[in-house]
């Protein structure tokens, strides 16, 4: 195999894992502080066969997910009942992924309705 062959091919497999890696990281988990607040008014709510749970707001085109939130004790029909056309607080972190290059998943780290914290894996 030639120089430029080797270099070639050694350049893509580095590229292969950088990649590999920016895919499957882990969503961080951050500090309360650092973590980006939205609210809004619940327009869907639905399981996904993955056990997580989505969220979407009124007049956003970005959709919040519960990662393995059915695993997690939280219940369809209860936050459907609970949450549907009301106003909730998410907060999630700034994390970026190939996967989702135009920002319109987003990772809910915590979930709140009125006074009630529903759901939370913030520092």
């Amino acid at each position: 195999m030639s120089k430029r062959l080797k270099v070639i091919f050694y350049t893509c497999v580095l590229l292969f894992f950088g990649l590999f890696f920016l895919i499957f990281r882990p969503v961080p988990i951050v500090e309360e502080e650092r973590a980006i607040v939205e609210k809004g008014v619940v327009t869907q709510l639905y399981g996904t066969a993955g056990n997580d749970i989505v969220l979407v707001l009124k007049n956003t085109k970005r959709r919040f997910y519960i990662n393995r939130g059915l695993e997690n004790g939280l219940k369809i029909d209860t936050l459907t009942k609970k949450l549907m056309g009301k106003e909730i607080t998410l907060k999630y972190p700034k994390y970026w992924t190939p996967l989702d290059w135009n920002h319109e998943v987003k990772h809910i780290s915590k979930l709140a309705f009125e006074n009630e914290v529903l759901f939370n894996e913030l520092k």
